[in-house]
């Protein structure tokens, strides 16, 4: 609302290739108030195509490109995106909802210095409260406050102002600096298990906090995966892959992501265990034995790892 009015044209990640609901799903107010052209990742190497990205810009020449997704595992060129914008006179948002624990730390590329707007979640890998932050360039402040206050939003939730604070001290510290970079440690690990127990990973593994394991190969749907693993006592989601035959309600693919693990303390050997708990299941999917046994596993390493140690 800053910086667009109702029918401008905006760049966002295909839906279905990553990115999330409100870069233009056609269902979500992004698509139904803007014209929304979506980019895609490569079909060979499924990571964003910046030299079509480029192309489409050129094409479309939106007033906005919007970077950021909800489930892709690699790490994102802001830089890039920046050249591309600056070539049409677009701006640029990014969304870092999921990535900006490891972006406060180091761990991923900022897109501050590249981005006219930033927009991130406060309790993903921020670990924070629900709730979310705007950054923004200072020409842009005033008329970024005029559209949360009173364009959008009425009074504020002030304890959760409070908590984010509170979360923003904690990410200063040189504890959640390595928090973060075993987060992706405990990913690439649970990653190479995986790949190790011959499951097919989009891109072919991960750069960040959460990977996707495509299910084509096994013939299992993510939905079953998803709905099956959750009664083994394994919670993830069914997710779309790149050029997903399923629908959205159905997928042919899971996504899995490690800051909850690491945050009770597991690290590369645990994400070992996880991933063969993961691959029983689903190698035996209609098993009630399996399943049962592995939800048994799963109560004994979280009984191993309690969320709150010290009143144990």
């Amino acid at each position: 609302f800053a910086v667009l009015n109702a029918g401008d044209t905006i760049m966002g990640m295909n839906l279905a290739h990553g990115g999330h609901l409100s870069h233009g799903s056609p269902v979500n107010f992004s698509g139904k108030m803007y014209k929304i052209v979506p980019y895609n990742v490569s079909r060979e190497t499924e990571m964003l195509d910046y030299s079509e990205m480029a192309d489409i810009a050129r094409k479309s020449r939106p007033q906005l490109i919007v970077v950021g997704a909800s489930s892709y595992p690699r790490t994102i060129d802001f830089k890039a995106v920046r050249q591309i914008a600056d070539d049409v006179g677009a701006k640029v948002m990014a969304d870092i909802a999921h990535i900006a624990g490891m972006c406060a730390v180091g761990a991923h590329p900022s897109p501050v210095p590249y981005a006219d707007i930033v927009t991130t979640t406060t309790h993903k890998t921020l670990r924070g409260p629900r709730g979310a932050i705007i950054l923004c360039k200072e020409e842009l402040a005033s008329a970024i406050d005029r559209s949360v206050f009173p364009g959008t939003q009425g009074g504020p939730f002030m304890n959760s102002i409070a908590a984010k604070a509170v979360a923003f001290k904690e990410a200063l510290t040189p504890e959640f600096k390595e928090y973060q970079f075993q987060v992706i440690r405990n990913a690439r690990a649970l990653a190479e298990r995986l790949l190790k127990n011959d499951f097919d990973l989009v891109s072919g593994g991960t750069d960040n906090h959460l990977l996707l394991v495509k299910l084509l190969k096994e013939g299992i749907t993510g939905k079953v995966a998803d709905e099956t693993l959750e009664r083994a006592g394994i919670t993830l989601n069914k997710n779309m892959i790149p050029f997903d035959p399923a629908t959205p309600f159905i997928t042919s693919g899971i996504r899995i992501g490690t800051p909850a693990m690491t945050t009770r303390g597991m690290k590369e050997k645990q994400m070992a265990q996880i991933a063969d708990m993961i691959t029983m299941v689903l190698r035996d999917i209609n098993n009630e034995k399996t399943i049962t046994g592995v939800r048994s596993e799963a109560k004994a390493l979280c009984d191993q790892f309690p969320l709150y140690p010290d009143m144990v």
